[in-house]
């Protein structure tokens, strides 16, 4: 089974303090490397006074853009941890700034890749995860005389109506998991004796609340 689609259900930040440096990390969801640029970008203009700037972000269904920077602090401090956050959560279409205002005190460098990969992994946990659906529309031709036994078994099923039209019979249009479509069809065929026309229309991708618990 392949592994779900996740991204962040909605762009935050977080802030922590360690040795009196303020590390915020600023995530959000990007689709493209230009989407991910032009954040970073806002980032580094509102915080034109941060000691540091580092950033990492993935972009594309298998991760195919991969980029992480260090912004000044030591090599492979900074950007990696962050990098590594992101994979480790499994997030795709995702960018995350980790803003450092220095405080004073040296972390060293396993004290660096502590505070980075922190930040960013606090961040995506208030940020939330969804995971990306596939669903088919199905239209439904059913004649008047079914179409109160057909909502009925729809509601049972917890599915919603994408929309009806009524003409000499009515057809109702509902969203369907691709990964359930074929046993959804098989059950409703039963169900109403062969007796619905159903017919599959257009895809699209579709977001529900994901948790790792």
């Amino acid at each position: 089974m392949s592994e779900p689609f996740l991204t962040i259900s909605k762009n935050t930040s977080n802030e922590m303090v360690i040795k009196k440096s303020r590390f915020i990390c600023s995530i959000a969801r990007v689709s493209t490397e230009n989407e991910a640029q032009q954040f970073i970008e806002q980032v580094n203009t509102e915080n034109r006074k941060a000691t540091h700037n580092c950033y990492a972000y993935m972009i594309g269904d298998r991760d195919q853009v991969q980029r992480e920077s260090d912004n000044g602090e030591p090599s492979g401090t900074a950007g990696v941890p962050i990098l590594e956050s992101l994979k480790l959560a499994k997030i795709h279409n995702v960018v995350a700034v980790v803003t450092r205002y220095f405080g004073g005190i040296k972390l060293g460098a396993g004290g660096l890749i502590r505070a980075y990969s922190n930040s960013a992994t606090n961040a995506i946990h208030k940020a939330g995860l969804v995971q990306r659906i596939k669903q088919a529309v199905l239209e439904i031709t059913v004649n008047y005389s079914q179409h109160d036994s057909l909502l009925h078994y729809l509601d049972e099923q917890g599915i919603s109506l994408a929309g009806e039209q009524f003409s000499a019979t009515v057809q109702t249009n509902i969203y369907v998991d691709e990964a359930k479509l074929d046993s959804f069809i098989k059950e409703l065929t039963n169900r109403f004796n062969g007796q619905l026309t159903i017919k599959k229309g257009t895809s699209r991708d579709h977001e529900i609340p994901y948790s790792t618990n």
